[in-house]
């Protein structure tokens, strides 16, 4: 795996783009079917040719809020879980979002590339890696779940390679992209059957029709 050879450093300046947020139902990973809002920051330098939410690349087409603001919102839902995620979220500075959403009983959850240093004290961290810009060994070390995308066939060996970089508790994940799922499926479980450290994740939200 190509590591960065200089690691980006993360933006600061006590506003927050966010393309959307909103309470639903966590569809992938370890937390599929519970209850959690998401906060979907703007901005991404990642560009994934298969992305569902290529309209949060853009950061300048987005307001920016307080981060006070963001998480005050998300204090007046029901659910306790809050999911960060992008875009590429972890361009951004996130210990103070994060301390936020803490300080009203959220267990806060990351969804990265891992692709940028991984700011804030988060409870889970669920890295996503791409192969459009590599992810820094550093964010593989402490993820809590490694979630690899199958687009194709070579994608199996992608995902090996990142789980080499990961803790030995880190939970791992293949998950087919949605358009190809009737294609990459019946090979993700003969690898599944063939490496049962691994497990499946389905985008289920897509099924059910939520956000």
């Amino acid at each position: 795996m190509t590591q960065e050879i200089t690691i980006p450093k993360p933006i600061s300046t006590g506003m927050l783009p966010v393309m959307e947020s909103f309470y639903t139902i966590q569809g992938e990973g370890s937390f599929t079917g519970h209850a959690a809002y998401f906060i979907r920051l703007a901005g991404c330098d990642v560009g994934c040719v298969w992305c569902d939410v290529k309209e949060s690349w853009d950061r300048e087409k987005h307001p920016e809020y307080k981060i006070e603001d963001i998480v005050n919102t998300a204090a007046s839902e029901k659910g306790r879980l809050a999911v960060i995620t992008g875009g590429e979220p972890c361009m951004y500075e996130l210990t103070a979002l994060v301390e936020g959403l803490k300080s009203k009983d959220f267990s806060v959850n990351l969804e990265t590339s891992g692709a940028w240093p991984i700011t804030g004290a988060f409870d889970f961290v669920c890295v996503s890696p791409k192969k459009f810009k590599a992810p820094l060994r550093e964010s593989l070390a402490v993820a809590d779940e490694l979630k690899v995308v199958i687009f194709n066939a070579s994608d199996f060996e992608w995902a090996i390679e990142n789980a080499r970089w990961c803790k030995p508790e880190c939970r791992l994940f293949l998950q087919p992209e949605f358009e190809k799922s009737e294609k990459m499926l019946p090979l993700i479980v003969e690898f599944v059957k063939n490496n049962p450290q691994w497990n499946i994740s389905l985008q289920t939200h897509k099924f059910i029709g939520i956000p």
